[in-house]
């Protein structure tokens, strides 16, 4: 087994994935033997290891992204109700980054984009609910919640060896126009909020004060 000092160190999400299947490990020598630190993309994420995991690669993919949610969560849940609407970038021509509220209503309507289109490519013909505006933190946390819920059901269906795809006319059609396979769009799912959790992050830092 491989090993490496303790640290900030950038792990794929290949290698996350066979560290949670337990094919590779991580030692830190100068932590508790229960916790590791690792990072996606330069994100890093804390992690109890005795949390029980999901198995195989598709556990390891609905970690990773219920861990996402989770943290996203924490960054949102003290905003308080009367900071929702109000107006943060009035020059931008992107209408989901205007406002917090903005923000918040993109992110549970794209994480359904997300994982109705995986479950289109079982042959079904379903459409994601419709984008909703709230006026209370506590709605878009449950949202958060149900997206996951809602994720998780759609992955019942689904087994490793149908997560990465070559066959480009059998990967799913973005709206944005590139092809991805179960695996490609469920990690763009994931960094996708991992950018507007930064992003929330700075507006709280800058402008919320």
């Amino acid at each position: 087994m491989s090993k490496v000092r303790a640290g900030h160190w950038n792990i794929g999400f290949k290698s996350l994935s066979a560290l949670v299947q337990g094919k590779t490990s991580i030692k830190f020598p100068n932590l508790p033997q229960c916790k590791t630190l690792y990072a996606i993309e330069n994100y890093t994420l804390n992690n109890t290891m005795t949390n029980i995991y999901r198995q195989g690669a598709v556990g390891a993919l609905l970690d990773i992204y219920e861990q996402t949610i989770s943290d996203f969560k924490k960054v949102i849940e003290d905003i308080p109700d009367n900071a929702l609407p109000i107006i943060i970038d009035p020059q931008t021509t992107d209408e989901n980054c205007k406002s917090i509220q903005t923000i918040l209503s993109h992110v549970v309507h794209s994480g359904y984009g997300y994982a109705t289109s995986i479950h289109n490519l079982k042959g079904y013909n379903n459409t994601r609910p419709d984008k909703t505006y709230h006026l209370t933190i506590k709605e878009y946390l449950e949202d958060l919640t149900n997206i996951f819920t809602y994720t998780e059901n759609i992955f019942k269906e689904i087994r490793d060896n149908e997560l990465e795809q070559f066959d480009n006319s059998l990967k799913i059609k973005t709206s944005w126009g590139q092809l991805y396979d179960i695996e490609q769009m469920t990690e763009h799912a994931i960094v996708h909020i991992l950018r507007h959790k930064r992003q929330v992050d700075k507006i709280k830092r800058n402008e919320l004060k």
